[in-house]
């Protein structure tokens, strides 16, 4: 368990969603822990693993929709701006929402880890903490790095994390709880790492 120290942000939200709503389509910005922080754009392999677990999730649960880089509030206070790689929630759940969508109704958020130089801090640290804290009760990441598949589960989002984390490696049948209740054969995910 990590244990993150509170930080404030001298930027308020409102400021935040102006700035990331004038950026190309080529950046992705979001507002963690308050700071901005620049989400970098998937290559070919991280594109085919959420491809690959889109395809399972209609199969397993078709009236659950998966939907890709949804913004989320999430966070302290829901002050927090996030878009997950994926998440998953009943069908039409977003219909009506704006850009940024509150995490009530969320059943799992999903993380690819990309090969960059802030990986362990944002997708194994920061993003977790911040789903826990909007009660999002699973958060799955996909760790191309490790060749696991980590399943976050039992939120406190008083604390800010999760309390059970079951992790697997790569080829590995990896069951995924209530209220997602899927299971993933993760074999091919041994074909989208370096």
């Amino acid at each position: 368990m990590t244990v993150m120290a509170e930080r404030t942000s001298h930027m308020r939200v409102e400021e935040f969603e102006e700035i990331a709503s004038d950026q190309p389509e080529t950046v992705t910005l979001e507002f963690i822990d308050g700071r901005i922080e620049e989400k970098q754009v998937p290559d070919g392999d991280h594109d085919a693993i959420i491809m690959w677990l889109l395809r399972r999730c209609m199969q397993a649960r078709p009236e659950l929709d998966l939907y890709l880089t949804r913004g989320l509030k999430v966070g302290e206070y829901r002050k927090g701006r996030a878009r997950p790689d994926g998440v998953l929630v009943p069908v039409d759940h977003f219909a009506g929402h704006g850009e940024w969508a509150d995490p009530d109704g969320v059943l799992m958020t999903v993380e690819v880890t990309s090969y960059d130089g802030d990986t362990e801090r944002r997708d194994r640290q920061e993003k977790p903490a911040a789903y826990a804290a909007a009660g999002i009760p699973v958060h799955l990441l996909i760790d191309r790095d490790a060749g696991t598949v980590v399943v976050h589960t039992n939120p406190d989002p008083d604390r800010g994390y999760y309390q059970d984390i079951h992790r697997a490696p790569f080829g590995e049948q990896v069951v995924i709880p209530g209220p997602v209740d899927i299971t993933l054969d993760t074999e091919t995910l041994k074909n989208y790492v370096r």
